[in-house]
């Protein structure tokens, strides 16, 4: 098996491992494992009231109820009562108290949103394009499944979906690519995940 060094930040919190295949019910553990894990790391960073993350834990179940992703840190924006204008700047401060909470920190990249879908890949692994869309994290590169990167507003996605494209690619080709995580603004968050999802 080929050897690589994987940018994986390590949670505060005990590891999720997730599941080795990906079928419907995984992708939905999954889910559950990012939203958990991203409301306890909100709590603790004093980042939202309880009862707020509570609100949009609930509004982030019924949106994926209805096949139309959403994830908890904008939920917590918009029940914070913030209007579309103002969400680009409160989601940034809430991904930078998510960060916080990871070793090592995930960077901003301001032109990941300018990168090109990897189709040929999500063709590859439906899966994987599947559990993307689910946790609002695109693909932004992939040279040939050795170095693959992941975006997203909240790095807790990023690094969880990070993890499970490791796992498929290392089981397909029994090679560990070198993992890139970085988080983007809000509105290139939007555009892309609007471009790779068709939401």
């Amino acid at each position: 098996m080929k050897n690589s060094y994987t940018y994986l930040p390590d949670l505060a919190t005990p590891a999720f491992t997730a599941p080795s295949v990906l079928a419907h019910s995984d992708i939905a553990q999954v889910l559950d494992a990012c939203i958990k894990q991203t409301a306890e790391a909100l709590a603790r960073s004093n980042a939202a009231s309880q009862t707020d993350i509570l609100h949009a834990i609930e509004a982030v179940r019924n949106a994926h109820t209805h096949n139309q992703p959403l994830d908890l840190i904008e939920a917590v924006a918009r029940a914070h009562g913030h209007q579309e204008e103002h969400l680009g700047g409160i989601v940034r401060q809430l991904g930078d108290k998510l960060a916080s909470t990871l070793n090592p920190t995930p960077p901003i990249i301001p032109f990941a949103g300018k990168l090109i879908a990897p189709s040929a890949f999500y063709e590859s692994f439906v899966p994987i394009h599947k559990l993307a869309r689910s946790l609002l994290t695109p693909v932004i590169f992939v040279e040939d499944t050795d170095a693959i990167g992941v975006a997203s507003a909240n790095p807790i996605a990023a690094t969880l979906f990070a993890e499970k494209i490791q796992e498929a690619v290392a089981r397909r080709f029994e090679i560990r690519p070198f993992l890139t995580i970085v988080r983007i603004e809000y509105e290139a968050w939007s555009f892309l995940t609007h471009k790779h999802f068709e939401l």
